[in-house]
């Protein structure tokens, strides 16, 4: 079986400084994070890269020896097209990569891959075809697509030398901060985590590395636990960077072998965590991105992983979210920590009330968003209606100065989106 050594990434590593479009990305300390977990908290910010992830890593290192004849199948004609199946970072890195190089690409993307990405591959100059509901369907099609002398699949993560160009994430961080405890990488296909995990464990073998994945695509758990791969037909999460579906022989290997440790949180975790970072480290990172951070929010996480005291890098490996997804993340994210909330009154329905109760809302400095009335619940009385608020506070207390202001005045409201 094959595999990737730190010979393997320190060549990579020697490929991709000879080019513009992989940038060595900074560390900044996040006080924030480390005031949140009690732990010493750095930020990897690889998606500062141009192309707003660490997928240009791999792609570039595995374009280049296969435009030398010295890619990992050994002695290979020039190539003069390449193929990739992405839910939208790979994508981006292959195409980019390929233009470099002066090459065709043709991309295979899930219809829901997000817009932002999808536009942005082209943009690279790349063909994009859309196929399959997820991840799995794009790869299954992409892969009969390499039909002619002269073409490559770059694998998203099942590939040597896509894995030994993302390691070259690990030599980086350890270089930037040697004195790492830690380094918490997302897990989708395990490509980054993989050689990340190998390089570091090469340079500083008591940095301890985690892998972390979100509830519905926690793949890497279920087979460490199982000993053997184990797949999700179609994986359920906003992380959408990280819903391959299931790991490879290779990087399962890789990972068995070099990690210490893997840790699953929720989709509200990594909502927050996008929140967190947008308003408190002024970063915009997608859900992939925010994965390795999304483990210090979560109390069990950080217990069970013993990050107290420790100097952690929470690895934040892709930044390409479109606005759509982002409203519906910081909206999700809002109506976590109550600072979004829907209030619903149960009223006579007789002119003036609406405003009355507006009124109120106001007089506490809360913002009402949208308002509606209904009028045709089957509880409702003859002659009453109920008036639903769709309100902007600024957390718990301040809530409960908006509904003492109702309540004292009379009137019947339930919090809804608490009850929920």
């Amino acid at each position: 079986m094959s595999t990737v050594t730190v010979a393997d990434i320190e060549a990579a590593a020697e490929r991709v400084a000879d080019t513009d479009i992989v940038q060595r990305t900074p560390v900044e300390r996040s006080r924030s994070l480390s005031e949140r977990c009690g732990a010493d908290v750095r930020l990897k910010m690889e998606h500062l890269q141009r192309t707003g992830s660490f997928k240009t890593r791999g792609a570039y290192n595995a374009i280049s020896r296969a435009l030398d004849g010295s890619g990992a199948g050994g002695d290979e004609p020039a190539i003069e097209r390449v193929v990739a199946a992405s839910a939208g970072n790979h994508a981006q890195g292959v195409a980019l990569a390929a233009a470099d190089a002066g090459i065709d690409a043709t991309i295979v993307m899930p219809e829901s891959a997000p817009a932002a990405k999808i536009e942005a591959t082209r943009a690279y100059g790349a063909s994009v075809v859309l196929r399959g509901s997820a991840f799995p369907e794009a790869m299954a099609h992409a892969q009969t697509l390499v039909d002619e002398p002269g073409a490559r699949f770059v694998h998203a993560f099942d590939d040597p030398d896509v894995v030994a160009g993302q390691g070259t994430l690990g030599l980086e961080v350890i270089d930037q901060v040697p004195d790492a405890d830690a380094v918490l990488v997302p897990v989708g296909g395990g490509g980054l985590a993989g050689g990340v995990a190998a390089a570091v464990k090469a340079r500083s073998p008591e940095t301890r590395v985690i892998g972390v994945q979100t509830e519905g695509a926690s793949t890497l758990s279920e087979s460490l636990a199982a000993g053997e791969l184990v797949a999700r037909d179609e994986p359920d999460t906003i992380a959408d960077g990280i819903a391959t579906g299931g790991l490879s022989e290779l990087t399962f290997g890789l990972l068995d072998e070099h990690l210490d440790d893997a840790v699953v949180v929720s989709d509200d975790d990594v909502a927050n965590a996008i929140l967190l970072l947008l308003e408190r480290a002024k970063q915009m990172v997608e859900g992939a991105g925010a994965t390795a951070a999304a483990a210090l929010l979560n109390d069990d996480a950080v217990d069970d992983l013993d990050l107290a005291g420790e100097t952690v890098v929470p690895l934040l490996c892709g930044g390409n979210i479109d606005v759509t997804t982002l409203k519906e993340v910081v909206t999700h994210a809002l109506v976590d920590r109550d600072q979004l909330i829907e209030l619903a009154v149960r009223i006579d329905d007789t002119p003036g009330t609406m405003g009355e109760i507006s009124t109120l809302i106001g007089g506490e400095r809360a913002n009402i968003r949208t308002v509606r009335h209904e009028r045709s619940r089957p509880d409702l009385p003859v002659g009453d209606a109920d008036l639903v608020f769709e309100v902007e506070t600024n957390g718990p207390a301040h809530v409960d100065r908006v509904l003492n202001a109702v309540r004292e005045a009379g009137y019947e409201v339930e919090w809804t989106t608490r009850e929920e």
